[in-house]
């Protein structure tokens, strides 16, 4: 069942039944009643990627706390899904859109990874985290991906579990046409890897095609911003392999 886009969706760190009462934080509090207007009575959704998600009535509790009464489930938790998503941190602004389109995309984990011509050397796990949030809220997404930790791309390599294949977006990989490549992966637990702007240095590429649990394949034969390719790679995978 797809999401209802006419109720505001607000994500609740707590455990969800029908017939509890949940006090909202003060951020989510002022939100409801002062930035939306919303008053007592008023229908929400609340999802806590756990437990499904459900209709709620807002009871104002004062003009800047509130609580919600939880009604009955409106959707059940789906199946987790089985991509992660593994990526070179970009600039700050290209950084929330990428985290947020994944979230979108409906992936189970997303990691930063540090590689040669990574142009952060940092991340601020706070910003990610409230990005996936507000991007599963919005989209209408049940479940939340998980943030992993940043690693470089040598210790991730090096402790990676080779039972799930690294799906590897090589700008040097002959040919353009990513999907036979694809078709061919039996392995239904996966991860891609999203390179930086300047492209995964040559020592990287020959590091990554030498292991055994990696596929490299082809973007098509246009030069895509790392966003842009992120996005492409996640619909090939997901309309090839499955999801879609």
């Amino acid at each position: 069942m797809r999401a209802n886009y006419k109720l505001q969706r607000l994500y609740l760190d707590t455990p969800l039944a029908a017939g509890e009462t949940v006090p909202l934080g003060k951020d989510q509090a002022h939100y409801l009643l002062t930035v939306l207007r919303l008053t007592d009575g008023a229908e929400v959704l609340v999802f806590n990627g756990r437990d499904g998600e459900f209709s709620a009535l807002l009871r104002p509790q004062g003009k800047k706390s509130a609580n919600l009464e939880i009604g009955a489930q409106t959707r059940e938790q789906p199946e987790p899904s089985r991509l992660d998503f593994l990526f070179a941190p970009l600039k700050v602004g290209r950084l929330d859109y990428l985290v947020q389109k994944a979230t979108e995309m409906g992936v189970r984990r997303i990691t930063p990874v540090f590689t040669d011509h990574t142009q952060l050397h940092k991340v601020n796990a706070g910003r990610l985290e409230a990005n996936i949030l507000e991007a599963a809220e919005q989209c209408g997404n049940l479940a939340i991906p998980e943030l992993g930790e940043a690693s470089k791309l040598e210790a991730l390599l090096a402790n990676w579990d080779p039972a799930r294949r690294i799906i590897f977006c090589n700008e040097s990989q002959a040919g353009n046409n990513p999907s036979s490549i694809l078709s061919a992966i039996r392995e239904r637990d996966l991860a891609l890897l999203i390179g930086p702007e300047g492209g995964f240095s040559e020592r990287e590429r020959e590091m990554l095609t030498a292991l055994p649990f990696v596929t490299s394949i082809p973007l098509g034969p246009r030069i895509l911003r790392a966003d842009t390719a992120a996005v492409a790679a996640l619909t090939a995978v997901q309309m090839t392999i499955g999801d879609w």
